[in-house]
């Protein structure tokens, strides 16, 4: 096919090669106001005109160029992996990517990058880790210009061997939380932690099916994580996790045989928020600041671990970029 562009007036009976997109900021509609294909009558020109449009683009068959169409619904269904819905048409050239059901949005970061690369093609999608809900869109992608050539098309096409966007459902259903602290324990202070973690864990659509508060003892905090662990999904130890003498938290979860991913993270507030597995169950050790701050190390990581990734140390260590989080809760004016 190739364009050819055109005064309106020389394309009167002529295909359009393209939408033509109307904005109506009083109405707040934005879409298109002539489909592709649609043939040029003279009671569409002055329509056409008030849309800003003296010229447009006529479909001549006969050349190797790829339409932004066709270009469209060749790499959908090549991009679309798990709990991925793409729209069956493209509108404006362009096709939507949303989420079958609430979780986890992923994509191959790298991949999307030499894709994006060509500069032909544009893949913008969430960021890799995004938590979603059904029918949220995730991506787009379309042509930038109205066409391609076959080999752009296939250069997009090579990195879609296997599907590039995915949605991870929530897979954990109960959680346990253990509070250390002799404080807390001996009842001086209130405890905090029970219902910040459990009203966060509730929006998830998680229960907290085991909770105590212990004193910062090895041994028993030890217990109370191993028991939790083997009755629940997910385990949540607050607090001793700094390095204070009597911050206990870490050294009870080795004694409970607990596998760290790494100590800390390379992010604030939340740096000593830590990440490990017992028989396969993630037992993640909650610093104080998930008190003070709406955002945290360990919201960031909440989702993914809800979903059941399980983050590698290099995901762990690129977390260092963006990981100064701009959601806390922000500072008294004097």
């Amino acid at each position: 096919m190739t364009m050819r562009k055109v005064l309106l007036e020389e394309a009167l009976g002529w295909p359009l090669a393209h939408d033509v997109t109307e904005i109506n900021p009083e109405t707040g509609f934005k879409g298109p106001a002539f489909r592709r294909g649609h043939v040029i009558t003279a009671g569409d020109l002055e329509r056409l005109r008030s849309l800003g449009k003296n010229t447009v683009f006529l479909q001549e068959l006969g050349d190797k160029d790829i339409h932004e169409d066709d270009a469209a619904q060749q790499v959908a269904p090549l991009a679309a992996g798990e709990n991925i819905l793409h729209d069956p048409a493209p509108s404006e050239g362009k096709i939507a990517f949303k989420s079958v059901c609430a979780g986890v949005f992923t994509v191959d970061a790298a991949r999307l990058f030499r894709i994006n690369a060509l500069a032909v093609p544009a893949l913008p999608t969430l960021l890799t880790g995004t938590p979603v809900v059904q029918g949220q869109t995730v991506a787009t992608f379309r042509i930038i210009p109205l066409t391609c050539v076959p080999e752009v098309l296939a250069a997009v096409t090579a990195e879609l061997a296997t599907p590039l966007l995915a949605v991870h459902p929530y897979v954990v259903r109960t959680a346990g939380i253990v509070v250390t602290g002799r404080e807390v324990y001996e009842g001086r202070i209130k405890d905090g932690f029970i219902p910040r973690l459990s009203g966060t864990l509730e929006g998830y659509g998680v229960q907290v099916t085991e909770s105590v508060i212990v004193p910062d003892e090895v041994t028993m905090i030890a217990e109370k994580v191993a028991h939790c662990a083997a009755t629940c999904d997910i385990v949540l130890v607050t607090g001793g996790t700094s390095v204070d003498a009597d911050d206990v938290t870490v050294l009870a979860l080795e004694e409970a045989r607990v596998e760290f991913l790494n100590r800390g993270m390379p992010m604030q507030p939340g740096n000593n928020f830590t990440i490990g597995y017992l028989e396969g169950v993630a037992v993640c050790a909650v610093p104080a600041a998930t008190l003070f701050f709406d955002r945290t190390a360990f919201d960031h990581y909440l989702p993914g671990l809800l979903a059941g990734l399980k983050p590698s140390l290099e995901d762990i260590h690129q977390a260092g970029h963006g990981g100064l989080l701009p959601h806390g809760r922000p500072a008294t004016r004097a």
